[in-house]
């Protein structure tokens, strides 16, 4: 008696295999369906969580040829030993080198425009500011910023970098920092109204920041909005209560303040 496949596709019907990968802690892949890219943080029975580099996360079946591993096919399938430990990492994000002494205070400087601006770089910065020697203070304000820039008397061994709220076309603050013209300062600014938007509405439990009418003091309008009471130091500390990384921050203000490290510390 003859057997029967019971597979009845024609050959040039049926799909090319394609290779199983484990879905090891830290491998990048593309969901195939979403076009969503990310590392592996997860693995559970069946499914998969990735990690984009905003810090999303997104959870996805492990089907066949769900994924795209560099541009080909891939089946992910569930690791067979434990994950490798992944190094400790600082609230920036960079590798933490444990044991590691502060260094002595290099000439360069790093201002911000307030205190809150100086607690919350050094709420995330701060391990990678000390292992670089980097002191970081605040300013009252930017309306004498090229004063302030001359009296400093920043060169090639002592740069300056300066971070100014509400940096944006047309604005105050943009005219001061266009008068800021040595190649040893580096001046750069968020959008924001104030550093307090920096910090991630989902951070706080809120949907987004409230906009605040003209003519109103913009922190006290927004513990009004919120219901919070009218303790613009109180409602400060809760805030930066909720930063514990870089994850916590907009864009808009890490890639600057990574932009005036890099500054300070570049020969």
């Amino acid at each position: 008696m003859r057997s029967y496949n019971p597979d009845l596709t024609p050959p040039w019907k049926r799909s090319a295999p394609v290779p199983e990968v484990p879905a090891d802690r830290d491998l990048v892949v593309e969901e195939v369906t979403t076009g969503f890219c990310g590392a592996v943080i997860r693995c559970e029975a069946g499914t998969v969580t990735l990690e984009d580099r905003f810090g999303k996360h997104r959870v996805f079946p492990m089907e066949p040829r769900g994924f795209l591993l560099e541009g080909r096919t891939v089946t992910l399938v569930r690791p067979s030993r434990p994950a490798p430990a992944r190094p400790a990492r600082t609230a920036s994000g960079s590798i933490a080198v444990p044991g590691a002494r502060a260094r002595i205070a290099r000439a360069g400087r790093i201002y911000v425009e307030g205190r809150h601006d100086a607690e919350l770089v050094e709420r995330v910065w701060g391990d990678d500011l000390r292992i670089e020697g980097v002191v970081v203070e605040y300013l009252e304000g930017v309306d004498d910023l090229p004063a302030i820039v001359a009296e400093f008397a920043p060169g090639p061994d002592a740069r300056l970098g300066v971070l100014v709220d509400h940096l944006v076309t047309g604005s105050k603050e943009s005219r001061i920092a266009a008068r800021v013209t040595s190649p040893d300062v580096l001046v750069v600014g968020h959008p924001y109204i104030d550093v307090w938007q920096a910090v991630k509405p989902a951070s706080l439990g809120i949907p987004a920041w409230p906009t605040v009418p003209r003519g109103q003091d913009w922190k006290t309008g927004v513990c009004r909005a919120l219901g919070w009471p009218e303790n613009t130091g109180a409602a400060w500390q809760h805030i930066l209560s909720k930063v514990t990384s870089y994850k916590d921050l907009e864009p808009e203000l890490l890639g600057h303040v990574e932009e005036l490290i890099d500054f300070v510390t570049t020969p």
